[in-house]
């Protein structure tokens, strides 16, 4: 597992409370991060697939992987580090997800090697984003 991080400069972000502007910081926190991987290296292949068990965020390839990214989005720290949020029973289903889309993918030929992701975007009141990011997260 390896662990990065990083800030980008202001940009804008979610403002407000409430479950709309909840989703819409969870939206905003997706599209970041999926420019955000992309600039390192990520191919995109699918946004929110829904398989079985849930949801994949980010669906991507990435030095010869493909790579499940689970995405946590918050604008401070009063409840913890986003990443904190990604529980065991949450990296378990992420897994199953993750082989089942390989799965589904693969039509047939021997599949390729694939992980789980997780990006960290914190989007402070200030401005800026911050990027964190564990490779291949296991239960």
């Amino acid at each position: 597992m390896t662990r990065t991080g990083e800030t980008a400069p202001p940009g804008g972000g979610a403002q407000g409370r409430g479950s709309s502007a909840h989703t819409a910081l969870g939206r905003f926190g997706e599209d970041a991060a999926a420019r955000w991987l992309t600039e390192r290296g990520y191919v995109i292949a699918e946004r929110n697939w829904r398989g079985g068990a849930g949801e994949l965020d980010i669906v991507a390839h990435h030095a010869g992987w493909w790579v499940g990214v689970e995405v946590k989005t918050r604008s401070g720290l009063a409840f913890g580090d986003p990443l904190e949020a990604i529980t065991r029973r949450k990296l378990l289903r992420l897994h199953r997800l993750m082989a089942e889309w390989v799965r589904t993918h693969s039509e047939g030929r021997h599949p390729a090697p694939w992980r789980v992701d997780a990006v960290a975007v914190l989007v402070p009141r200030t401005g800026g984003v911050r990027f964190d990011l564990v490779t291949d997260v296991r239960p």
